[in-house]
């Protein structure tokens, strides 16, 4: 092994002044109150580490269990396959790595529970990283969008469960993105999360997209921008930092990325117009990180993914759009990267490509090594690797990480779940819902008794709003049916909807196509089904698409939809709130609906019916 190369720290000020730019300031970054003392900071620790710990910093890996020293023989098994070792402190000893990424049930890691749990989990791997030699804190991260697709803090944690971003759009506040990002950020850091990967700056331009769809604010790459900047200013405020993704945009792809590798298609003048705003509007708010995305721009760079394309991450997304923060990765493991680029060959790629830091390897060893060597042979020169590691290190600086990462295990229990967020987030919920279409003016509902059943997708969603009816009143039937309902169960749903009063039937991507067909998915026909077979009936039915808003093209001829962009409760009681008139529904539509056929306009952008 090569002996790391040393010199004075003088010395090693003035190489790396001269390649991040002047005293004080990174290129293409606004200097920031106190960054003299930090920035010297970095450049004095990076003059005290050896290649490996350097090399270390560059990953962002998961780890399996609750605890940092004492797990499950599950959560053993799974450490000793990625890793070799028993236990998360184990893992952090062996790679140094710069960060770690909590999960739920990805590869069995089940590192969350209750609050105080996360918290004493963090403050154990953050113990583990300061007692290695150079004493370099984690950057604890995780993916907490807000809504019910991505959510790894979800209800059974206490933790508060915003609307999302698709209902943000339909609620057009940008007070109500940044409280949202806010809370947030604020029961993220409590549990020693100091990173958030959100929010999505994507432009879902596409109603078939099969990965982004309600994770993005809408089509309009104006409101996009406008609520994403809010958003990043809100993790900030709520004392996390902030990752933009996906770069240069995941809005218009047909493929999802963590099973294959999609191509946008946009020009470059498409590209300008649509996909870089929202990320231009994050750098201008201060966003800490951008996350890159594993999709092919035949206009910048024909087929190499953005992850390994050094036109778009050096060229377009450091030089033409003057970001000099953190680049991450999009997860390495996933369809996207792994079938292109070989284990050994991805992470060196991303690095020379520009990115800093390396989500979750696919095979860790195999990652470490060929970076590892890829430095030592000059493949990855000295300084390109100083340079990333110089902002990982710049980064735990600016957020206080090495003056204290520890947290109080009893503060996480009061901030998680706390009563002003329930509030904030239910009350952001009422100004999302979006009646689209009252054609027979069923709505709002006259008061009274009523048998109502309820029908369509969602174990717990059907329950929930079950509930919620019968508190007003209604005596209900609950017939789930499932993402694809069987004709045993729409014939019981109609068998069960001509003794009804009122039908209520929930749908999820009941507008979804097979991309290799081009024809409805079979989940979606199913669902189709059973809407048109409810309607047939006779009997009064709201339909209420809980995810995406195109679900409607599916079955035009519905005389009364509504859309409410996710199904976490407080999205569920907002939409039973709005059936009986309880509050307006004042979502509007963040993006345009299509025609059954895909083409034309249904239902134009900013449509939205109200009492």
């Amino acid at each position: 092994m090569f002996a790391p190369l040393r010199m004075p720290v003088a010395g090693l000020s003035l190489v790396l002044a001269a390649t991040f730019g002047p005293p004080g300031t990174a290129a293409g970054e606004p200097a920031r109150t106190g960054d003299a003392s930090y920035r010297a900071q970095a450049l004095s620790l990076m003059q005290q580490m050896t290649r490996k710990q350097k090399v270390g910093q560059l990953f962002v890996i998961e780890v399996a269990g609750r605890d940092a020293d004492i797990v499950s023989d599950e959560a053993k098994a799974v450490n000793q396959r990625l890793y070799g070792v028993d236990t998360p402190a184990q893992a952090i000893a062996k790679y140094q790595p710069g960060g770690v990424i909590y999960f739920t049930t990805r590869n069995g890691d089940d590192n969350i529970g209750s609050p105080d749990q996360v918290a004493t989990l963090s403050n154990g791997l953050q113990r583990a990283a300061r007692a290695l030699p150079r004493r370099v804190p984690l950057q604890i991260s995780v993916d907490q969008e807000g809504g019910a697709l991505v959510a790894r803090f979800g209800a059974a944690t206490g933790a508060t469960q915003m609307p999302g971003n698709m209902a943000l759009g339909a609620g057009r506040s940008a007070t109500d993105a940044r409280r949202s990002a806010q809370v947030i950020g604020a029961e993220l850091a409590a549990v020693g999360v100091t990173q958030d990967y959100a929010p999505v700056a994507d432009v879902n331009v596409n109603p078939n997209n099969p990965v982004i769809g309600i994770r993005s604010v809408g089509s309009d790459p104006a409101l996009v921008s406008d609520l994403v900047a809010a958003q990043v200013r809100g993790y900030h405020r709520g004392g996390v930092s902030a990752v933009a993704k996906h770069f240069p945009g995941h809005g218009d792809t047909g493929v999802d990325s963590h099973f294959g590798l999609p191509e946008v298609t946009h020009t470059r003048a498409q590209l300008e117009a649509i996909d870089l705003p929202p990320f231009r509007a994050a750098i201008a708010a201060g966003v800490d990180t951008i996350m890159t995305a594993h999709v092919v721009l035949p206009a910048i760079d024909p087929g190499v993914p953005a992850t390994m394309s050094r036109r778009i991450l050096t060229g377009l997304l450091r030089r033409e759009l003057g970001f000099d923060g953190l680049i991450v990765t999009d997860a390495l493991d996933m369809s996207g990267a792994t079938a292109t680029y070989p284990p050994d060959v991805a992470p060196v790629r991303a690095l020379l490509a520009g990115a800093d830091q390396l989500l979750i390897p696919p095979e860790m060893d195999t990652a470490f090594r060929a970076v590892l060597g890829a430095v030592r042979s000059g493949e990855i020169s000295a300084k390109r690797l100083d340079r990333s590691v110089y902002r990982i290190l710049l980064h735990k600086f600016r957020h206080g990480l090495f003056d204290d990462p520890f947290v109080d295990p009893a503060t996480a229990l009061r901030v998680v779940g706390a009563s002003p967020h329930l509030v904030a987030a239910q009350s952001i919920a009422d100004r999302t819902t979006t009646l689209v279409k009252n054609d027979a003016g069923l709505l709002p509902l006259a008061s009274g008794p009523r048998d109502v059943l309820v029908a369509g997708w969602g174990v717990t969603t059907t329950q929930t709003l079950a509930a919620a009816l019968a508190t007003r009143g209604a005596t209900t039937q609950v017939l789930e049916s499932g993402t694809t309902p069987s004709t045993a169960a729409i014939d019981d749903a109609v068998a069960a909807a001509q003794d009804a009063d009122l039908v209520v039937v929930t749908t999820n991507n009941a507008y979804a196509v097979d991309a290799s067909t081009g024809q409805p998915t079979a989940a979606a026909a199913a669902q189709t089904r059973l809407v048109r077979a409810l309607l047939a009936t006779g009997t009064p039915v709201v339909v209420a698409a809980v995810r995406n808003p195109y679900d409607v093209a599916s079955f035009p001829e519905a005389p009364t939809v509504v859309d409410t962009y996710g199904y976490t409760a407080g999205q569920v009681e907002s939409l039973v709130r709005v059936l009986h008139g309880e509050v307006d529904p004042a979502g509007r539509l963040p993006v345009s609906i299509p025609g059954p056929d895909g083409t034309g306009e249904l239902f134009e952008l900013g449509h939205g019916l109200g009492f």
